[in-house]
Parts: C-alpha cells; structure tokens; sequence
C-alpha cells in the first residue's frame, strides 16, 4: 500500500482539523461565531496548505504551528483564561502563525501559480516582531495643548514638539483603553500597568473600554484583580463601556465598582483636580443614532463654567457624530491605534487608512474640538501588532489659558 506525501497527509489533516473546528464553534456558541471560525479558520487553512510544499526542512515546526492554530480556535468555543503553559505552548504560536500566514498570501499567490516563492522569510519574521511588540507597552509622556482654536474638517492635529509652556501645572491623565483581557494580556501584565499608572500620581485615570476578550468573560475575578491597583486612586478613576463590554456588561460593571472605578453610562461627573475642576462626560457604546444619543447626554448634563469638559468615548468613529463645541478633550480607544503600520519608525501611517477614515491615534481636530485617540494597552482582532507599539502614557493637558 502506497503511502501519502506528507503534503497530502498535511492538506487531509487540516482540512479535516478546520471541519472539527467549525462544528464544535456551530454546536457551543451559535451560528454567528461558527460562521467567524469558519471563514477564518478556513482561510488560513488554504493558505498554509499552498505553502506547506515549500517550507523543506521546516515542515515539522510549520506542522506544530498549524496544530497548535486548530487546538486554539477549538478550546475558544469554551473559553476561559488559560494558564502560563497553555498560552505560551498553543494560544501565542497559534497567534503566530495566524499573522504570518495571512502576511504570506502574496507568497502563496506566486506558489499557487507555479513560481518559487523567494523570501517566504520575511513574513513570518515580520509576525516574529509582532509577538513581541504584542506582548511590550512602550511608556511615554505625551504633551497635549487644548488651546480652542477653531480647525476646518477633521483632521490629525500636530503634538507640540517641545515641553508646552504655562503658568500652571497640566492636568495629569493616564487612560487605559482596550487591554482585552487574553492570551496577550493576562492578569498580571494589567495589574503591573495599572500598579504604575498609580505610581506615576495621576491627577485622573480614565478607562476607554474593551476590557475582556472571549477567554474572559465568564467572570469579572479576573478584570477585578487585574485592576485592582487602582483602588488607591478611588475618587479619581473613571470608565465607560466598549462595544466588547456590551458582551458580559454585568461582570464589567461588577470589576470596575471592586476596583473603585466609577463607570458613566451616558453620564457624568464633576471632579476637582489639582488642576481645576474637570467634568466628565462618559459615553455608552452604541452603532446607531450616535448623533441623537450624543446630543441628548450633552443636553442632560450640560457645560460646568469653569470646568474642563472631558468626553470619554470609546470609539473614535463617533466623534464626528458629537456637538461641535461639547467636548474639549474627548479621549478614545478602539483603534489600537490602527494595529498595523509605521508608528514605531517614527510615522503616522497604518493599515487601517486603507479601509476606514476614522481617526487611527495620537491627536485630531475638528472645530474647536480636539480628540486623543490612544494605541490601546492591548489588542484584538487581527493576532499581533506590527509597527504600532501598545502605548502606556501619561497625558499632560495644558489649558489654552496657561499659553498654549
């Protein structure tokens, strides 16, 4: 009996692997998500299957790499935060392989159509950096001038280059946006984000959302302990909810009140800060009517004289919906500050210009308006940054008045 190349035996093994996966997603969590696993899973499957041919010597490695992309998406239909050995072994190789199998697409192209796909390297060093890029936040300082001037359209607004001047000290902010609470982020990366944002004596810390991922959102234990740093900062801790919160609101709701945390659903609060007094505005996510649901809470809760008035919203896609003139900082996450592109080499382009105009990170305009769109501590969605390094800043806010 003849026996099948180890390309034949790869092709009926993931395809067969893929079919596993895909049932077990349709069976425990439903028809949306199975279609998701499918088409996902799927076409990873046919791109690797074009490539497994040309990867010689390696092809026990790129074996163990689709194996472990299969057990990953298969766990996910009973997800639960997994353990050092598990995220190590499967969820990040898996992660791995996923985001160089789809950067490898031209290379399989070019296979598929008879030619030698040279430098099938790059792609998979590429993802090589992404993991640790996924797995790093780089800390900075950010120097933001809320000066009113009035900016036709929406458009990026530069940074000052320089310390901004002024007579009074700037409101210090630190926000956390879109840690998503997963195999790249686990309870203790979060806790040591939240421990020195404490130590860095903010005079607010903002939370813009997207806290949990799939792996957890069974319960709020881990949010609450991962937060739980901030409760020495109680009083000066505000939150607003994600798109992703709307999926396990309740144990969002329960970790950020252990936490200390205030969460505004449509609400907001009046703080006095070393800086001035600063009212917040925290806004509930929503994909339609944004215009109508914006205007209605501005109107609620209307301008504080002498107060800095500061929008918290999570995604930066509705900040063209908001009143002009209502906020005078809006902050947003979201984006993950576009996930992809050239940020670390000192640019402002991401992939994610090619698909949408909403505004990817660092500051905008729009009228007197001004949004700061962080890079998120975290990621979702596409398994690895690449170019945009996750950002864990403190934002030093200077008032027109102080003579920005």
């Amino acid at each position: 009996m003849k026996v099948p190349s180890p390309i034949v035996l790869f092709w009926v093994a993931s395809v067969l692997a893929w079919v596993v996966v895909f049932a077990a997603a349709r069976r425990r969590r439903g028809r949306f998500y199975a279609r998701f696993v499918g088409v996902l899973v799927g076409l990873h499957t046919l791109i690797s299957c074009a490539l497994f041919r040309h990867v010689g010597p390696l092809a026990p490695v790129f074996a163990y790499l689709q194996g472990a992309v299969y057990v990953h998406f298969l766990l996910l239909s009973r997800p639960r935060m997994r353990p050092v050995a598990y995220r190590a072994l499967v969820s990040i190789p898996a992660s791995y392989f996923v985001a160089a199998i789809f950067l490898s697409f031209p290379w399989a192209i070019a296979g598929g159509l008879g030619a030698t796909p040279y430098g099938l390297w790059l792609p998979f060093a590429l993802a090589g950096i992404g993991i640790l890029q996924s797995l790093t936040t780089r800390r900075e300082e950010v120097e933001l001038v809320v000066d009113r001037a009035r900016v036709e359209g929406l458009r990026r607004h530069p940074l000052p280059r320089e310390q901004a001047p002024g007579a009074r000290r700037p409101l210090r902010i630190v926000q956390i946006t879109d840690p998503h609470l997963g195999p790249f982020m686990s309870v203790a990366r979060l806790r040591g984000i939240c421990e020195r944002a404490v130590e860095r004596e903010p005079d607010l810390v903002v939370l813009t959302g997207d806290y949990l991922t799939m792996e957890s959102q069974d319960t709020a234990e881990h949010l609450a302990e991962a937060l739980s740093p901030l409760r020495a900062l109680e009083g000066r801790v505000f939150a607003c909810h994600g798109n992703h919160d709307h999926e396990a609101p309740r144990h969002v709701a329960a970790a950020l009140a252990r936490a200390g945390a205030r969460l505004l659903v449509d609400d907001a609060a009046l703080v006095e800060t070393a800086a001035g007094p600063v009212q917040i505005l925290g806004m509930d996510f929503h994909y339609r009517d944004r215009a109508q649901r914006m205007a209605e809470v501005c109107a609620r809760h209307p301008r504080v004289p002498g107060a800095l008035r500061l929008i918290l919203l999570h995604d930066p896609g509705a900040f063209r919906h908001l009143g002009e003139g209502e906020g005078d900082l809006v902050l947003s996450g979201h984006t993950h500050g576009g996930q992809v592109g050239i940020v670390s080499l000192g640019g402002t382009w991401t992939a994610m210009r090619l698909f949408v105009t909403m505004p990817d990170h660092g500051l905008w305009a729009r009228g007197p308006d001004r949004l700061y769109v962080h890079r998120g501590t975290g990621h979702y969605g596409f398994p690895l940054r690449l170019g945009v390094p996750a950002e864990e800043s403190v934002l030093k806010v200077h008032l027109a008045a102080d003579g920005a």
